[in-house]
């Protein structure tokens, strides 16, 4: 415990817990007051709706591994500093457009933020690398995960209260406002180390660094694993993220209002689970955390799908919700142990779209496969996804082996 209470006394861990405390705080916002004004403006388009989500999951795939490239280019802490302060202002930009009349541009806000995020989250976890000791990454790693949760609960909550207390334009100058304040408290993390000059003044071609990236990737057989796993687990998530309104209707047979009483127990799960994994980070390897994850998640997955009482339902979201932090605080604390510093931004910018693509591509065809198969099919071939995740993984507990050499 007194290594827990020592890391939360750290300057940098303090300095980046606020700014992504800022951080969420703004995306929370903005998400749900681009999301309830839309409703409102269009009257419920399904199609100005969706494109919410475009302006979202497009860049992911557009910038992410660009935004990795240069994320190992340039100095992490610029970078996050510098993208911070442009998410402010293009909002406030949106902001002074909207004000001028034109109500579409509320698309923007979110676009330009999902934009620069592609080239700060890269950045972040090499901030990581470069000033967090091997042994406590996992516990940080949690600590922001807990944040996460968090707010995956409160989120929605404050999203909603600011847009009907306080209007759109108010809403949208507030997460112009967070994004700066979390730019503020980056300035507190120690400056970045310089490059050698000749890194600096001639890097190689972007092509030549994303081919080296990809090639890393691929030559490092734990990288692999992982970026694998990240992917079956995507997979598995997008099969259910659709469904769940069918768990009520059809599995339990209740109204759709009941959702809330699957939706309570997750983001209890959420939270508490993030509380443990950081209590408990210490003690645990990540690739135990991260095996551990798979198989509860997996499980639980499987027995949501064939049960057809509310309270074991509950229950197996609840357990879920409660193992999901520790698949991502595992997962990212092997992948900062086993990358070097010069290649961590592109090692992240190849796992978001990977992840990303696969959930959106298994959300697109989870109402055929339902309609094709049935729910509880549907639901344990997620779980399956997550069992396949865990026998990729396996080998790592076999040898807890030290970081590989570069494979590029």
């Amino acid at each position: 415990m007194s290594g827990t209470v020592q890391l939360l006394r750290n300057g940098f861990v303090q300095a980046v817990m606020v700014s992504s405390l800022f951080s969420q705080l703004g995306i929370w916002i903005r998400n749900f007051a681009v999301l309830l004004f839309v409703m409102e403006a269009t009257g419920g388009d399904a199609f100005a709706v969706s494109m919410i989500s475009v302006a979202e999951y497009a860049p992911m795939f557009i910038f992410a591994f660009i935004g990795g490239v240069f994320a190992d280019r340039w100095r992490p802490k610029s970078t996050m500093v510098r993208c911070e302060c442009l998410s402010s202002l293009s909002v406030f930009l949106v902001f002074l457009m909207f004000e001028a009349g034109s109500w579409r541009v509320v698309f923007l806000a979110t676009l330009c933020s999902s934009i620069l995020s592609q080239f700060a989250q890269p950045s972040g976890m090499k901030l990581f690398k470069n000033h967090v000791r091997e042994e406590d990454a996992q516990a940080c790693m949690s600590l922001l995960q807990t944040l996460v949760s968090v707010f995956m609960v409160l989120g929605p909550i404050l999203g909603t209260f600011a847009y009907q207390q306080f209007g759109i334009e108010a809403s949208i100058l507030a997460t112009s406002v967070c994004f700066l304040s979390s730019a503020a408290a980056l300035i507190f993390v120690p400056s970045d180390p310089k490059q050698p000059k000749s890194e600096a003044d001639h890097p190689s071609s972007l092509f030549r660094e994303m081919a080296d990236g990809m090639s890393y990737v691929f030559l490092n057989k734990t990288l692999l694993q992982l970026s694998l796993c990240f992917l079956f687990v995507g997979l598995g998530v997008g099969l259910i993220s659709p469904l769940s309104i069918f768990l009520v209707t059809e599995q339990l047979d209740l109204p759709a209002q009941a959702l809330k009483w699957i939706t309570i127990p997750y983001g209890l799960g959420e939270v508490i689970g993030g509380i443990v994994t950081f209590a408990l980070a210490a003690r645990i390897d990540p690739q135990r955390f991260l095996m551990i994850g798979l198989l509860v998640d997996g499980a639980g997955i499987v027995l949501t799908g064939l049960s057809t009482g509310l309270g074991l339902t509950m229950i197996a979201q609840f357990f879920i919700a409660l193992l999901q932090p520790a698949i991502f605080v595992g997962n990212n604390a092997l992948v900062i142990k086993h990358t070097e510093p010069g290649f961590i931004g592109r090692v992240t910018g190849i796992r978001t779209p990977l992840m990303t693509g696969a959930m959106l591509l298994m959300m697109s065809v989870a109402g055929i496969l339902k309609n094709a198969l049935s729910l509880s099919m549907v639901y344990a071939l997620a779980g399956l996804c997550f069992f396949v995740g865990f026998l990729l993984i396996l080998p790592l507990c076999r040898h807890k082996g030290k970081p590989e050499p570069s494979a590029a």
